[in-house]
């Protein structure tokens, strides 16, 4: 016995030497390893991002303005900015070396609140004192080049990786991003023959220019350069040949393509002929970029175009004509775009005679779905637009379909559209692809009207400055496509993320159950009281003298007994409102006991479970043992 204990006691001391020679080993070898076992993997860092911290070449600075100790009455904030410190925190202990973060809490008046303003950080007041607070990043490089986000909202957390590898990768990135622009439409701008005056480019195209090196293409062209890094195509509309095949090469070797065709485009100027006002109405201004659409996997028809029943907007069609709704002028908000980083957070896109996209049958390559219509969409032939005048004549014969995609992107390996040699009257280069090189990444939008300024931005002359408010996400739409389809093919694989936040969703729902039974029984209470008060009130007038103490005893009691009904009421209305507290606080209470109690308890079990297991296991091994040795 006395053995067994000293056995006993010198295994424990080295079960627990071996414990904590394990738990030290691990912290050398695994420092810095985790497991993310959420459903969505949020604290787990995407490929693309891994790619761009691990292979930077010049050293980059990261500063993140933090004010901690002001977000600490504000959870969302706080937990917030904890997870942004976690995050950089992550990528500079990936990034070899080359990412060097500082945390700074600007106080009031510091070196670190002027050195926070130089950066480009700007503070936000959180009280009535004026208190503010920091919550943005900055970031220098060795070339003196800096970047900013002011502002981390906790809104925006499903970009937040996204955020930080764009800042991250334009610092690593030297040159403005060349953006080849092939239009058929006059977005830079032409001469105005009515007005004898020049027009100025459009709002979109103008800030377009100011951000990228853009490179005006034409349709003749032959070849696109190797240093484009986005070929933006505007309505390419009957391009020869030669175009065609070279827009394929370029995508073949995985240049980044924005697409814009239309079904019906109204800045097309197609049969204008003073000689012939009719033309106008016969000229065809669709654009459809085949082959090649088909070869990148996408179905669109530009002989017909989307009405919606849902997403309709009220439009005035003529001067001095009341406004009414046109099924084919559309305008989306939050519930029509998808996650992606291009779309996500907009919440108001206009488009007029937009075409329908969809995946064609049998097509290897990944369609992902920007922005999709109401239930409440179908198909009108584009014929119907030529000569119309009332827009309520496209209900006649309108049939929904359900969803439609209206923007896609389009990523994969695609076999070219002239894989069986170039067209006729068209040499190949000796390089020429016959498949993809590069993975293919292409955004498609069917529909052009949406760049035209009536469509998202009112732009007006302002003491001799042009200033432009915008009323939708229009432009939004088409620089978040630019940004992402100039950065690398490691930040476009950067898709937004699920909400870090979980709100208690089964509590919610009890809530708003509850809350929905007190409206009911209380307005239905309160409707009782205020006839028992009515009542109450006849009754107390009727007799001559209007007062209590002339009324008869049957009128007593009835008095009497309205005041009681009066009570029970109120009483009732106190126990419902009760209610309602009781279930949320029940439904916390059966929260808090299975985290705090059963929880550990099944543990428990399982671990004395297994501890049965293997001890009922040696004392069979044993007992085999004894037996072989008799």
């Amino acid at each position: 016995m006395f053995k067994k204990s000293q056995l006993n006691a010198g295994g424990l001391a080295v079960i627990g030497l071996l414990f904590v020679a394990v738990m030290l080993l691990a912290n050398l070898l695994l420092r810095g390893a985790q497991i993310d076992l959420t459903s969505d993997k949020l604290y787990t860092i995407s490929d693309g991002t891994e790619h761009i911290v691990e292979n930077l070449k010049e050293p980059i600075n990261l500063y993140l303005f933090f004010s901690e100790r002001t977000a600490t009455p504000i959870p969302q904030i706080k937990n917030h900015g904890v997870r942004v410190r976690e995050l950089l925190q992550e990528l500079a202990s990936r990034s070899k070396g080359k990412l060097t973060l500082k945390v700074i809490d600007p106080q009031p008046f510091s070196e670190e609140e002027d050195r926070a303003t130089e950066l480009g950080i700007t503070s936000v007041p959180v009280n009535a004192s004026g208190e503010k607070l920091y919550l943005g990043l900055a970031a220098t490089n060795s070339t003196d080049g800096k970047e900013s986000i002011p502002y981390l909202d906790p809104s925006l957390e499903e970009q937040l990786e996204y955020d930080v590898a764009k800042l991250i990768h334009k610092l690593s990135t030297a040159k403005k991003p060349v953006v080849g622009w092939l239009s058929s439409l006059p977005m830079g701008g032409d001469f105005d023959m009515q007005s004898g005056r020049p027009r100025a480019p459009w709002v979109v195209y103008g800030q377009i220019e100011q951000l990228y090196d853009v490179r005006a293409l034409e349709p003749s062209l032959t070849k696109i350069d190797a240093d484009v890094d986005v070929l933006v195509l505007v309505h390419p509309k009957e391009l020869p040949p030669a175009a065609l095949y070279a827009i394929d090469q370029f995508a073949m070797r995985g240049g980044h393509i924005l697409a814009f065709v239309d079904p019906n485009a109204q800045a097309d100027q197609s049969g204008n002929d003073p000689n012939n006002p009719m033309a106008q109405f016969q000229a065809d201004k669709s654009s459809h970029l085949e082959p090649l659409l088909a070869s990148w996997g996408v179905d669109f028809k530009s002989d017909q175009v989307v009405g919606d029943l849902e997403r309709g907007l009220t439009v005035s069609m003529r001067e001095g004509e009341p406004p009414s709704q046109h099924i084919a002028v559309l305008g989306f908000d939050g519930t029509n775009v998808s996650k992606d980083v291009i779309t996500t957070h907009l919440d108001s896109i206009n488009m007029a005679t937009v075409g329908s996209l969809k995946p064609v049958a049998g097509s290897k390559l990944k369609f992902e779905s920007l922005i999709k219509t109401s239930k409440q969409a179908g198909l009108l032939p584009a014929q119907r637009f030529a000569m119309m005048s009332d827009p309520a004549t496209l209900r006649d014969g309108f049939k929904p379909l359900g969803e439609l995609t209206v923007a896609a992107r389009i990523s994969g390996n695609a076999v070219s559209a002239f894989a069986n040699g170039p067209p006729a009257g068209v040499v190949a280069a000796p390089d020429a692809l016959k498949a993809s090189a590069k993975p293919l990444n292409v955004v498609v939008i069917a529909d052009t009207d949406l760049l035209q300024d009536f469509m998202w931005v009112n732009v007006r002359n302002f003491f001799g400055q042009t200033m432009a408010q915008p009323f939708a996400n229009n432009g939004e739409l088409v620089w978040n496509a630019l940004d992402n389809l100039a950065g690398s093919a490691d930040l476009i694989s950067i898709r937004g993320r699920a909400a870090y936040s979980r709100p208690f969703e089964r509590v919610e729902a009890l809530r708003r159950s509850a809350d929905a039974q007190f409206r009911t029984k209380e307005q239905e209470l309160e409707q009782q009281l205020q006839q028992t008060e009515e009542n109450l009130t006849k009754l107390q007038t009727a007799s001559p003298g209007g007062g209590e103490a002339i009324l008869s005893a049957d009128q007593a009691r009835e008095i009497e007994r309205f005041q009681e009904d009066k009570l029970r009421i109120r009483k009732e209305l106190r126990a419902v409102k009760a209610g309602l507290e009781n279930d949320i606080k029940a439904l916390g209470m059966k929260m808090k006991l299975i985290n705090i109690l059963v929880m550990p308890v099944v543990f428990t079990l399982l671990a004395l479970l297994v501890n049965a297991w293997h001890r009922r296991r040696r004392h069979a091994i044993a007992m085999l043992r004894k037996g072989g040795a008799a």
